[in-house]
């Protein structure tokens, strides 16, 4: 009988098919024997996370995989990505996202992350503490170019527009509000004014005359967005039934855990980048199943890599991801695995996009899975799996099933 459970999210790992691969996908192009492995003794199918016709982000893919309805849990990405960077939200903060990219004149956009920059630490800590109008604004390092910012004082409010265009080669956005109450006019207002005050202090940064000595981009400015407050959510362990931790590189996805009361394990070498220490990870996972009912892990840079239009980088990195997969080719019978994506991301438009991302449901013995006939992990090939479509919000309902813990309807 079913047990454990493994979550691995490949984040980005769905795409299309890239002409220069013969037409296949990255992950269809990919050497991937192990994964293939476990399909063959799976029960496959596609996921359209948020429901078709609809490009998920990484925020809610993942609230909606473990069962949150964002229309009643989300309340934009800045407050995760911040509890992924161990800060404490209090109530009436506003948090958000950010990159740190690049700017010319009249603030027009060249880079939206400034040259992919690894460390940021230095620039976060000049702007950390900065007071705007009675609001501070704590500002802590993420990863490569990522930050997290938290808006404290009185009179904030969540419902602002994005700084960050998500474009490159326009204007940085002048932050409005999206209703008619003072807070979150006030809010808008404070907060342009902090980005004008960091774009000041960035320009001068010893940091950024290195960089554009050695020839780099500078980072010259804050692009945030994904503000939010905090909404306190009802815990993993209290809705399921289960311990529950979370193993990743990247801030959101330790953000998403930590926001759902999961225990957030540190793996060294776990960066969230190309160069990320996958086989550590799944070494850990198979460690914290002694420890916990649950574990969730997330490997992030098939979807960066993507985003950069690197077809090929992607197809090699999910091999990568094959390779240390052999970990877990020979789980116990009371261990389930669940490997799915939480969003296909086409190389060729270098962004999400709405396509469906394969899943499959694999037990370890064998006996408590309807085994299908897919026998590649890829997404054509679990388009004629056993489970067929579903949505991100059957995930949870169907390990519930597995691990027997459904309640019966009726009599």
């Amino acid at each position: 009988m079913l047990k454990k459970v493994i979550l691995m999210v490949c984040d980005g790992l769905g795409d299309r098919p890239v002409k220069e691969l013969g037409n296949l996908t990255p992950l269809e192009a990919a050497k991937t024997p192990n994964l293939d492995k476990l399909a063959a003794k799976a029960e496959c199918g596609l996921m359209h996370t948020l429901g078709r016709g609809k490009t998920p982000g990484s925020d809610t893919a993942h609230l909606t995989i473990f069962g949150y309805p964002i229309d009643q849990c989300y309340s934009g990405r800045g407050p995760i990505e911040v509890a992924g960077l161990g800060l404490k939200l209090q109530g009436g903060d506003v948090a958000l996202r950010g990159n740190f990219g690049t700017v010319g004149d009249n603030l027009i956009i060249k880079d939206r992350r400034a040259g992919r920059i690894l460390e940021v630490e230095p620039l976060t800590r000049a702007l950390d503490g900065m007071d705007v109008d009675g609001v501070k604004f704590i500002v802590k390092p993420g990863t490569a170019h990522r930050a997290g910012v938290i808006m404290r004082g009185k009179g904030l409010s969540g419902a602002i527009v994005d700084a960050d265009p998500h474009v490159p080669d326009v204007p940085v956005r002048t932050v409005t509000a999206t209703d008619d109450t003072p807070e979150a006019k006030r809010t808008a207002d404070i907060l342009n004014k902090f980005l004008l005050q960091a774009h000041e202090v960035l320009k001068k940064h010893p940091l950024n005359a290195e960089r554009e000595k050695d020839g780099k981009l500078p980072a010259n400015f804050l692009l945030v967005r994904g503000g939010g407050q905090y909404k306190e959510l009802v815990h993993f362990k209290k809705k399921y039934d289960l311990t529950a931790c979370c193993i990743a590189g990247g801030g959101l996805y330790k953000g998403v855990g930590a926001f759902l009361g999961m225990d957030i394990i540190d793996v060294p070498g776990a960066t969230g980048l190309p160069d990320t220490d996958i086989e550590a990870k799944f070494k850990t996972v198979l460690q914290k199943l002694q420890e916990y009912d649950f574990v969730f892990v997330h490997v992030k840079a098939a979807d960066s890599l993507s985003e950069d239009g690197n077809w090929e980088g992607k197809r090699d990195f999910i091999e990568k991801i094959d390779a240390a997969a052999a970990l877990l080719t020979d789980l116990s019978a009371e261990t389930l695995l669940v490997v799915t994506a939480d969003h296909s991301t086409a190389s060729e438009m270098k962004a999400h996009c709405a396509d469906p991302v394969p899943i499959m449901f694999y037990g370890g013995g064998g006996e408590s899975i309807r085994i299908d006939n897919v026998t590649a992990f890829n997404e054509r090939a679990c388009a004629a799996g056993g489970l067929g479509h579903i949505v991100g919000l059957d995930v949870m309902p169907q390990v519930q099933n597995l691990l027997g813990k459904l309640h019966l309807v009726g009599a």
